[in-house]
């Protein structure tokens, strides 16, 4: 290694060192584009483009890395894949006024986890394409304007835990191949227009916990099969139309079901005997037709509500009603249930504190008062509407049969305290059960949802609650407030969270960007007894200005530019004296390219062969002769008719030229002549083949000769040699033929080699010509076009502002001489070259790097 750092000194011109420094100041703020995979940027960039953002939030998805913390929304992964690039993890559009539609690009985010465009207006359909996201575990769609049916390739995408598309125009059938989602715990359907049958497929899903399809237009039957599901613990199917059907006898057989709920599903038959479901919850099946006598079996003891109202019930009402100790509310009204009024139904319920029971029987056909009713203050039974009530002041129960209606309450915190008002400089609010007593702060926001909880009053449960989400976030009790809840339809339980740092007047970025975290990426832990949550904003209120932008990276900008600029002047062992060929003839060569005129083109010394000659020169384009393949075609070596060595570069169908388009590019590149570019020798233009003929280069491409695997290594001098003849190749394009050419494809195996291993610049298909001076003379020095090139050699600019500039080639040259370098590619198994060679440098072992195979 000792000649090495002897050269670098011998080789290394303070010219060099300029040039690498001005190249990369250039880019500065486009480094991270290397690292980041550049077809998701135009994903990214359809998916803004399909949608209306009247409030400009995602207006920066334009400029800068989308992995650096520039794009509004767009959180990457902090590693790199094994592709060698950052990826979208999640896109976080959640609240944001947006409306359209949602783009089909949506699939090439294939890495993508988590899909939150919650709560806008968003139209259209659900792309079909989102099944291709292989990765994603959240789809959340919920609170739109989405129509059409659900796409049947959402059914395969391996690893969705959570389908969340409620409150949507969503219509069709539920797809059967919904049942291949092995790792699904939620199917979050509910409010919307789906039809047809329940598939009974669905009782194969090993994970299901939650199947909330209620207020859809479902018929059919309830398939039995769903009493299958091994982890099933909650069924809200309320308001559909099952006419005609029966609650399956094997509901009462689901052992780990928590809650069942359905009310006002059309449903017939006898009432469902749910005393074999152990941790039973809550039972609603009202508003249906169902017959026959009430069950007798004794309920789970957890059970919070029992509604039966609204049925054809008949028989008197069990006794093993009584006894049940979390019992909020039993309904029994509008039925025909005769017999005695239960007296004792609150027996082992302890009403202390705030706990309240609702016994309703109005409406029914009782008759007999077996025992005189003496029920606790917090109790309340409905009896008007029986034929007992004909009877009230007799039987002393004349509060009982009074027309009232119970509404279920809900509530704000109580703000009243001892402590002086906070200043009002910033929005400080009383921490009402800090240990530190009259401590002010600032607090965070939160609009949260209970989807289907397990109670009809929450107010006994406000304390456990509060416990169970301030323990899910990692928050001290004190820190979490529930300022206002009230039911809605469903029932569902909205409420507006407080959240408050921990005895201290703010929250830090990093606290409030965690929390986020746990909301929106669904990481609270579900209760039984609380049931799904769903998450309707996050307000940080005072502390959006304050929140830093994501990233993945420590280093700043600044301190990346260093680097790489420290990396390159390395690098300069192979390249300084290439740049310097290119400094010094660039500006000469712009007034002789800029003064040339145009001159007739004509084909010179370009054979035309026919498909018959060819095909004898390939044998046939037998797979023997096959030497490389690519977008464009196969390349075959072949043997033309006077012995001479060629590639045949075979044009695939969907590749073709018009007759006119092909003869103009076989014009241009037959007046390409220089030592350093692979020369073309003719064409094949017959029915459905156009075939280029090139010279063969027996020693084959640098890649090859670069990698592990090759037989014998190239040599230093051998390296310079081939970086030098590479840089006149692309020199001569750039400077001196007519009209200038800009490659767009440069890479080592675009490099090829002869018999002596002279370098020869190959593959001109992807390449455009370089702009023509205007009338005035001066030339815009760049092209306007559709990004192509290879990943890990695209520059950063050209990708960003598709314009093409001879700056770009002479970034994927760079690349290339970084490869001679090291012998390393560009990206492989997860490695980048160019963070290879930071990582390398930042760590003073930037020789650790260098290929120890030159010798």
């Amino acid at each position: 290694m000792a000649h090495l750092r002897r050269d670098a000194k011998e080789h290394t011109s303070p010219g060099c060192y300029i040039f690498f420094s001005v190249f990369f100041l250039h880019y500065e703020t486009n480094l991270l584009y290397i690292w980041f995979n550049w077809s998701a940027v135009d994903a990214l960039r359809a998916i803004r483009g399909s949608l209306s953002d009247p409030l400009g939030r995602l207006d920066n998805w334009n400029r800068g890395d989308p992995c650096g913390g520039n794009w509004s929304r767009v959180i990457c992964y902090n590693v790199t894949a094994s592709d060698g690039y950052f990826h979208v993890r999640q896109l976080e559009l959640l609240r944001l006024n947006l409306s359209g539609t949602l783009a089909p690009e949506l699939g090439q985010l294939s890495r993508m986890k988590i899909m939150d465009f919650m709560w806008n207006s968003i139209g259209g359909s659900i792309p079909k394409e989102v099944g291709n996201i292989t990765s994603l575990e959240l789809l959340l769609l919920n609170g739109n304007q989405l129509t059409g049916s659900l796409p049947e390739e959402i059914g395969f995408v391996p690893n969705l835990n959570r389908i969340q598309i409620d409150q949507n125009h969503i219509s069709g059938s539920i797809p059967k191949s919904f049942a291949n989602l092995n790792k699904t715990e939620h199917f979050h359907m509910n409010n919307n227009s789906l039809s047809g049958q329940i598939p009974p497929e669905l009782s194969r899903l090993p994970s299901l916990v939650h199947l909330l399809l209620d207020n859809n237009n479902l018929s059919g039957y309830l398939p039995p099969e769903l009493s299958q599901l091994p982890k099933l613990l909650i069924v809200q199917l309320d308001n559909n139309n099952f006419s005609g059907s029966s609650i399956p006898s094997s509901y009462g057989n689901i052992t780990t079901l928590l809650k069942l709920s359905l009310r006002n599903c059309s449903l017939e038959g006898p009432a469902l005997d749910a005393s074999g479901i152990p941790q039973l919850g809550y039972l609603d099946i009202s508003w249906n037709q169902l017959t026959g006598p009430i069950p007798s079996g004794k309920l789970a003891s957890n059970i919070t509500t029992i509604d039966l109202s609204h049925n054809r019930l008949n028989g008197s009402i069990p006794g093993s009603f009584s006894g049940l100790p979390n019992l909020q509310r039993l309904s029994m009204e509008n039925n025909n249930l005769d017999g005695s009024v239960p007296s004792d139904v609150w027996r082992n319920i302890d009403f202390s504190g705030n706990r309240s029971l609702i016994l309703d029987f109005h409406n029914n056909a009782l008759t007999i008062l077996a025992n005189p009713l003496t029920p606790p203050a917090n109790v309340t039974i409905l009896l008007s509407g029986n034929p007992i009530c004909t009877s009230q002041n007799q039987l002393n129960i004349s509060q009982y049969c009074q027309s009232t209606s119970v509404v279920v309450p809900g509530g704000s915190t109580n703000n009243d305290t001892l402590c002086p008002p906070c200043s009002t400089d910033l929005p400080h609010e009383n921490i009402l059960r800090s240990p530190i007593p009259c401590l002010c702060a600032i607090p965070l926001h939160v609009d949260y949802r209970l989807k289907s909880p397990g109670f009809w009053d929450f107010v006994p449960y406000e304390a456990e609650f509060q416990h169970y989400l301030s323990s899910g976030l990692s928050l001290s009790s004190y820190q979490l407030e529930v300022s206002t809840f009230m039911w809605e339809e469903g029932p569902r339980l909205k409420m507006n969270l407080k959240l408050f740092p921990n005895n201290t007047a703010l929250f830090n970025s990093g606290e409030v960007l965690r929390l986020r975290d746990m909301f929106t990426g669904w990481l609270i832990t579900d209760s039984d007894i609380f049931g799904p949550y769903e998450l309707i904003d996050f307000i940080p209120g005072w502390y959006e200005n304050v929140l830093p932008r994501r990233t993945k990276s420590s280093l700043t900008t600044g301190a990346t530019v260093g680097i790489v600029i420290a990396a390159f002047a390395a690098a300069a062992i192979l390249s300084s004296l290439i740049t310097l060929i290119i400094l010094r003839r660039h500006s000469s060569q712009i007034s002789k390219r800029r003064n040339a005129k145009k001159i007739q083109m004509k084909i010179d010394g370009v054979k035309d062969l026919t498909f018959e000659e060819l095909s004898n020169s390939t044998s046939n384009f037998s797979d023997s002769a096959l030497i490389g393949q690519g977008g464009y075609g196969k390349v075959y070596r072949g043997i033309l008719a006077d012995g001479t060595g060629a590639a045949v570069k075979r044009t695939q169908q969907g590749s073709l030229q018009g007759s006119e388009e092909f003869f103009t590019e076989i014009e241009l590149l037959s007046r390409l002549h220089h030592r350093n570019l692979v020369s073309l020798v003719g064409y094949c233009d017959e029915d459905n083949e156009q075939m280029l003929v090139y010279e063969y280069m027996p020693n084959g491409n640098l890649r090859d000769h670069l990698s592990a695997q090759a037989k014998e290594a190239l040599s230093f001098p051998m390296r310079l040699r081939i970086a030098l003849g590479s840089s006149r190749g692309i020199l001569y394009l750039h400077t001196e033929a007519d009209p200038p050419i800009y490659h767009r494809d440069i890479k080592s195996s675009n490099i090829l080699l002869d018999s002596k291993f002279v370098a020869k610049v190959a593959d001109f298909g992807l390449s455009r010509l370089a702009p023509l001076p205007a009338m005035e003379g001066v030339a815009p020095g760049h092209v306007s076009t559709v990004v192509k090139g290879t990943p890990g050699y695209l520059d950063p600019e050209y990708f960003l502002t598709h314009n093409l500039t001879d700056k770009s080639d002479v970034y994927s040259l760079g690349v290339v001489f970084l490869e001679l370098l090291t012998g390393m590619q560009p990206i492989s198994h997860g490695k980048n070259l160019v963070r290879e060679v930071v990582a390398a440098n930042q760590s003073g072992m930037i020789l650790s790097v260098v290929d120890t195979r030159m010798g």
